[in-house]
Order: C-alpha cells, then structure tokens, then sequence
C-alpha cells in the first residue's frame, strides 16, 4: 500500500490543527506508519509460511491458523490507521467547502467576505474539528478492544493448543519469532494509546478554550451593560435640583391662616 500519498494528503490539515493536532500527526506517521511500513510487515512477512503443527494431517496446519490468527496484525493495523486517519478528511473537506462558499460570495458581492479566514475553528468547523477528534479517539479505542479480544490480551504465546477438524488429536503448534512479533504489538498498541491520550488532550483544550472564551465574551457584556447604566445615572439631573416638599408644611399653613382668622375677628369685635 502507498502510504505516501495518505501522508501527503494529511500534511495539509496541519495548518488547521492546534499544537495537539500538529503532534498527534507527527506520532501516527512516525510511530505508526513509519514502523508499519519499514519493520512490521517484514517481521510478519513469514506468519503462515513459518507456522509449524506437530502432525502431518492434511488440512490441519490451516485449520488450526485460521483458528490462532482469526485475523493478520498486519491487516488489522492497516484498516486501523485508514480509519483513524479518515476523520482528518472531514475537516479539509469543510474547509474546501468554506473556501468555496466565500468565493462565490466574493464574486458576487464585489470583493466583500464571507469568512475572514476559511480555516478558522468558528461556527460549524469547530464542531467539525470536535467531531473528527472524537472518531478518531474511537477507532483507536475500538480496535484496540478487537485486537485484545480476538487474541485474549497482547500477548503471543509460544505453544498453542489445536484439537479442530480434521486434527487427529491435540497437537501443537507453534509460531516464528514469537517475542520480536510481541515487542511490535506492543508498540503499536503503547503508540495508538498516546494517540487516544492526545485527542482526548486536544478535545479538552478546545472545549476549555470555548468555555474561557463564553466567559469572557459574557463578562465584556456585563461590564459595558454595566457602564451604559452608569452613564445613563451621570446623565439625570442630581436630586438636588428637585425641590422637597416637606408633607407638615400645608397643615402648618393652614394653622397659621386659622390663627389670622381668629385675631382679625378678635379686633373687629372689638
């Protein structure tokens, strides 16, 4: 398989990944692809053609394969890295689309843009970006489970047990190179769990930066709410100006009136 042209295709999702995205790409074609390419195919090379059965039977050697490697490593890590590194497609495809939408607009409005930058994590890319984290966390998940699960952990041993059709009886059988072929899988499983913990990494990195950036953006809000109702109280006439009426002053008038009254009718009696 030509991996070369997988990588150059994803080289270009650097520009839109953060440190994290930058550093997982890096561990996935240097750990991964690199090993698989120059070391693990060669170290699996001779999985069948060395796989020997103490017994002469016809049929048995391959029925007892078939039975011990359900699947080839080699096969399974290879459908492992397509669909870990699918996901990257997702957000080119997003962005080629981004970048297509505003050239329309471009054109149509006379040189105005749509998105000041394609490439930036806003709006829907974001959730794109989050999205394709999360596949590729859970492909990596996912076949890790299968791979422990079809051999019983990572683990290859030495001699194993047959006794399927048409095996006369029990017989053993055995496997080449089983500790070099056990230091790989290891490897490769040690390198997609970096992989799982750096995309969780990069999901909370991007998740907290929008969560600070809400926060921030709410916090601006209040305070300029805050400075236009301050404003607004500058701008009203101080109390000051307005004259207090007391609530006693028209009772004491109209006692000082009755007492005029009295003092006038006082003097005209007299």
């Amino acid at each position: 398989m030509n991996w070369s042209g997988l990588e150059s295709l994803l080289s270009g999702v650097n520009k839109y990944s953060t440190a994290f995205g930058r550093i997982w790409l890096s561990m996935v074609f240097v750990f991964r692809v690199l090993v698989f390419v120059v070391a693990a195919q060669r170290v699996w090379g001779d999985e069948s053609k060395d796989f020997v059965c103490n017994t002469r039977q016809p049929g048995c050697t391959n029925i007892c394969y078939d039975h011990i490697f359900p699947i080839s490593h080699i096969r399974l890590w290879a459908l492992q890295l397509i669909f870990v590194t699918c996901p990257s497609l997702m957000v080119m495809a997003h962005v080629k689309y981004r970048e297509g939408k505003d050239a329309k607009y471009v054109a149509q409005h006379h040189g105005s843009h749509l998105y000041a930058n394609p490439g930036k994590k806003r709006g829907g890319l974001w959730w794109t970006y989050l999205l394709s984290l999360v596949f590729k966390a859970g492909f990596d998940t996912s076949f890790l489970y299968i791979l422990y699960r079809i051999y019983q952990g990572y683990d290859l041993p030495r001699l194993s047990k047959c006794s399927l059709e048409p095996c006369p009886n029990t017989v053993d059988c055995f496997i080449s190179r089983p500790t070099e072929k056990k230091i790989f899988m290891l490897f490769m499983v040690v390198s997609s769990a970096l992989c799982i913990f750096m995309c969780i990494c990069e999901m909370i990195y991007l998740i907290g930066k929008r969560i600070s950036k809400l926060l921030r953006v709410r916090h601006e809000n209040e305070r300029l709410l805050f400075a236009e109702q301050h404003e607004l109280t500058n701008m009203a006439p101080p109390r000051s100006q307005y004259r207090r009426t007391d609530p006693t002053l028209g009772s004491q008038l109209s006692l000082d009136k009755k007492e005029k009254i009295n003092e006038t009718s006082v003097i005209t009696t007299l």
